[in-house]
């Protein structure tokens, strides 16, 4: 390399070689089919390119295995409306909130606890609370609800205080129950009576 780099004596570090340009014919150094063996699905250009699952044409397995039915499946497409997404917060998180901080999802984005308000706010009870704060959020676990009232705390639901599901219970088959004889009629019994 010269000591002084200029216009006029510059090169690259390594010599630049041309790509071989194959499939150009026998005069070309790859040979008559070019390093792609006979005819065949590798010797077809994007070849290398199958994406994920693809069997050749055949059907692929995951069109072949059954389906879960409803709109909340994983296997259901689009996702049905009846799952949620929720961004877990555990109790041990608000502890760096001070004693009497109302803790609300947009706290929670200022504290860089959540990335943003978007998606709804689950709190969890992992972890500990010893401070009185009053939380607000879409959903509170039972044990993250136990600890922040224990606390001297209070929660809040955004969406209202969801309401326990009944169990549906199987209905037990009926016995049938035995008929009972009928009383007979008096004017019968009278007619009885008169006879004898």
């Amino acid at each position: 390399m010269p000591d002084e780099l200029n216009l006029s004596n510059l090169q690259p570090a390594a010599p630049r070689r041309d790509r071989k340009r194959i499939g150009r014919g026998l005069g070309s150094g790859k040979g008559r089919y070019s390093g792609r063996g006979i005819k065949g699905q590798k010797a077809r250009s994007g070849s290398a390119k199958m994406r994920p699952g693809f069997e050749g044409g055949q059907m692929p397995i995951y069109m072949r295995l059954g389906k879960q039915r409803g709109a909340t499946s994983k296997d259901a497409m689009p996702i049905g409306p009846f799952r949620t997404a929720t961004v877990p917060v555990n109790v041990r998180d608000l502890e760096r909130f001070d004693a009497g901080t109302e803790v609300t999802p947009e706290s929670l984005v200022e504290a860089g606890i959540l990335k943003n308000t978007r998606t709804d706010v689950k709190i969890l009870g992992q972890g500990e609370l010893t401070k009185k704060l009053s939380v607000t959020a879409h959903a509170f676990s039972a044990s993250a609800r136990a600890k922040i009232e224990q606390a001297g705390g209070s929660v809040t639901f955004l969406r209202g205080e969801p309401v326990p599901k009944k169990k549906k219970r199987a209905a037990k088959p009926k016995l049938a129950e035995p008929e009972a004889a009928e009383p007979a009629e008096p004017e019968a019994e009278a007619a009885e009576e008169a006879d004898v």
